[in-house]
């Protein structure tokens, strides 16, 4: 596979300063205003998000792509209501999400962009589950997960999320699709802020349909590679792999990386992993990734690091998320992280921001 160029990307430290700015325009907002319009406009956020999610579902942004499109053209090719469309756009419009020309037809913005179903980086499919009915009604419930600290799936659906996903292939398809969007956003940051040119054979655990491995791959010639996930997973991957120019590169195994995970890797690549478990689950993986490990091995989380500011961050929505949705999984903070693969027969060595939320924590063998 062709390498693809590297994106420019803003240097850290001014994504930084810019999310400081942000942050402290929002905190002087909210300190302003009387504070039960603070609380209606926070509360009203999610109509927003539904209103995004209800878009990305009538894939406006795919039509919108051909070019500008007047409401009564854009409905009917779209094959809804047009009142309805037009209440619709005009919420969106005034968020920026798409454009309304002088003449009255809408046109894509840069983030209404990201809705395209064929964007580069597209999170159309994440804004789809986090609209769908499946999501909702269990955040609905939000407030059981918190009283009881438990997960709110087996109330609701008589299985853990991941067990509902494996038999309700329309939910779990939306959510592979959803996680892949994820994924992409997540693959450029990374490899701006981590040079993965020492390492020769790189295994990638939990790692899906390769979205990774592949890249990095791309990017380093030389390395070669093993996607390793359960077996409805990496089904047919290999031939994605040929495909791709990867075959005699990369590999496909799988498994349970709660019992075993292929040995001899220069590096293991966990990739928002860690975090769906409970402490003693998540140290079940990182034993049996142990175990697969040279003492010259490498480790290295993908995953979100709490914040020890009370700013506001990713994490500690997705934390939420975690409660709802997983059987004990939890965001953690960099001293609980160094704590987790402690017990795990690890030692972090050091934690490498990137300009997205995630951050890399490399970990060798103790």
């Amino acid at each position: 596979m062709t390498s693809t160029a590297p994106k420019k990307l803003p240097p850290l430290p001014v994504l930084r300063a810019i999310e400081r700015v942000r942050d402290a325009l929002g905190t002087l907002h909210r300190k302003l205003v009387p504070g039960h319009i603070a609380l209606l406009e926070l509360q009203i956020a999610g109509f927003l998000s539904q209103a995004i999610s209800a878009a990305a579902e009538l894939g406006i942004a795919d039509e919108l792509a051909e070019g500008p499109r007047t409401p009564a053209k854009l409905a009917g090719a779209l094959g809804i209501d047009e009142g309805g469309l037009r209440r619709l756009m005009r919420l969106l419009v005034s968020y920026g999400v798409f454009a309304q020309r002088r003449d009255g037809s809408y046109e894509l913005t840069r983030i209404g962009d990201a809705l395209r179903s064929d964007a580069e980086v597209t999170l159309r499919d994440l804004s789809r589950f986090f609209g769908s009915p499946y999501h909702r009604n269990h955040w609905t419930h939000l407030t059981d997960a918190v009283r009881t600290g438990e997960a709110v799936g087996q109330a609701l659906d008589g299985a853990s999320f991941f067990e509902y996903a494996a038999v309700n292939r329309e939910v779990g398809e939306l959510f592979d699709n959803a996680m892949t969007s994820v994924s992409t956003l997540a693959i450029e940051p990374l490899l701006a802020a981590y040079d993965f040119g020492r390492f020769g054979t790189l295994i990638d655990v939990g790692g899906g349909r390769g979205s990774l491995l592949t890249e990095i791959l791309g990017r380093y010639p030389a390395a070669q590679g093993i996607v390793f996930d359960l077996p409805n997973v990496v089904d047919d991957l290999t031939a994605d792999l040929e495909a791709a120019g990867l075959g005699q590169r990369c590999t496909v195994e799988s498994g349970s990386f709660f019992e075993e995970v292929p040995q001899g890797g220069d590096v293991y690549l966990l990739k928002h992993i860690v975090h769906d478990w409970s402490d003693t689950h998540a140290e079940q993986i990182l034993r049996t990734v142990r175990a697969a490990m040279r003492p010259t091995s490498t480790l290295l989380l993908l995953e979100l690091v709490l914040p020890d500011h009370q700013r506001p961050h990713p994490g500690k929505f997705i934390d939420l998320e975690m409660l709802v949705n997983t059987e004990g999984g939890h965001e953690r903070t960099e001293a609980e992280f160094r704590a987790l693969l402690a017990r795990s027969g690890f030692t972090l060595v050091r934690t490498v921001e990137t300009a997205a939320p995630d951050c890399v924590l490399e970990a060798v063998p103790r």
